[in-house]
């Protein structure tokens, strides 16, 4: 039962790290600033960036994970 626990808390972890630098980005685009205080905020091709910059964060994090057998 221990083991199984142990494998299961580690997928929670994994799952966890991944959701974290994604919290993070979506945390600070989504502040109200002023026009001209952050980058990219009225940029035509902002929001793709900052989406296409999450998306290469996941897939980098799954790709460690799955790379480790930690997933």
């Amino acid at each position: 039962v221990s083991n199984r626990m142990n494998e299961i808390m580690k997928v929670l972890t994994a799952a966890a790290a991944i959701f974290l630098p994604l919290t993070l980005v979506s945390g600070i685009y989504g502040m109200n600033f002023s026009r001209n205080t952050w980058p990219d905020l009225d940029a035509p091709w902002g929001f793709g960036l900052v989406i296409g910059l999450m998306v290469t964060i996941t897939v980098g994090m799954l790709a460690y994970f799955r790379w480790r057998r930690w997933v």
